[in-house]
């Protein structure tokens, strides 16, 4: 006989108190209940259930049994609500955190095409500028940009972006361009707050080196543009990843600080709950963003 069946035979006349309410719970006849209990004690040569004509209990070595059986047939029925789930369209509500920058410039001009691709699923996007706690805060996913840090959380990378040192034109006349990495020390920097890193930036030289350069910030505030518009007024130089000053750059209001310094990127990552199942909502929008920024290419980010 299965022995699934079986197993599923023996926890239902536990869980039913009686081999009538387990039949009919099961949808098969009592004498199949029996059988099948019968064969399971048969093959494992010990007695699962004490059998009276008023009561039928499991006894002690059948509910350690049942314990174990119970786990078994609840992972069986997950593993089949896993499958069915995973062929079914995506749908339902989509709740992500996106870091605000990220979200303004570059989610929202294309989140018509996922509605439109996926009308079954509704998006809530909150913009936030600091990392949430995904579970606890009942978000399904988020978007970071940057290092990520350890965690439990699953994550997979959508795209990439460079980051530089700009500043604007007005700012280099006045302030004169900083040759070196070292002498960023000498010249007014603007912080973005929400970084972990604080007030340090982690820059690649020339050599392939990685330096970091702490300082007191001319400015510091927590949101990307308001940073790229202190740089556009000439308040000082900024470390900003290509999405936010791409534009900028391609009007002349900002420019390379030292232009000599190898790219340094940092990876924009969907980050989701752990588990070997991911809900299709999250798989279709993951999917989708990856398509989206592979073919709409590297260079505006």
């Amino acid at each position: 006989m299965d022995r699934l069946t079986e197993m599923e035979a023996f926890a239902t006349v536990v869980d039913q108190g009686g081999f009538t309410d387990a039949a009919r719970k099961m949808g098969i006849s009592k004498s199949a209940v029996s059988k099948h209990v019968s064969s399971l004690e048969a093959r494992l040569g010990a007695r699962l259930l004490n059998r009276t004509t008023r009561r039928v209990s499991p006894t002690e070595i059948g509910l350690v049994y049942y314990d174990r059986a119970r786990r078994v047939l609840n992972d069986a029925g997950e593993a089949d609500s896993i499958v069915t789930a995973m062929q079914s369209a995506p749908s339902g509500v989509l709740r992500m955190s996106v870091a605000t920058d990220f979200g303004v410039g570059l989610l929202s001009p294309i989140l018509d095409e996922f509605l439109s691709e996926y009308p079954e699923i509704s998006v809530n996007m909150v913009l936030k500028n600091r990392y949430v706690e995904l579970i606890s805060e009942g978000f399904d996913m988020s978007i970071r940009v940057g290092e990520m840090e350890d965690s439990s959380l699953r994550a997979r990378k959508i795209t990439e972006t460079a980051q530089r040192l700009i500043a604007s034109p007005r700012y280099i006349q006045e302030h004169g361009r900083p040759a070196k990495i070292d002498d960023l020390n000498e010249h007014r920097l603007l912080h973005y707050s929400n970084q972990s890193s604080a007030n340090v930036w982690r820059i690649t030289a020339a050599s392939g080196e990685v330096r970091q350069v702490r300082g007191n910030g001319w400015l510091t505030v927590n949101d990307g543009h308001s940073l790229l518009n202190a740089a556009v007024k000439g308040l000082g130089i900024a470390y900003l990843p290509s999405f936010l000053y791409h534009d900028a750059m391609a009007q002349g209001l900002v420019e390379d600080v030292i232009p000599e310094l190898p790219q340094t990127t940092l990876g924009i990552y969907a980050v989701y709950p752990p588990g070997r199942f991911t809900q299709p909502k999250v798989r279709a929008f993951i999917d989708f963003l990856v398509d989206q920024f592979a073919e709409k290419g590297p260079e505006i980010w």
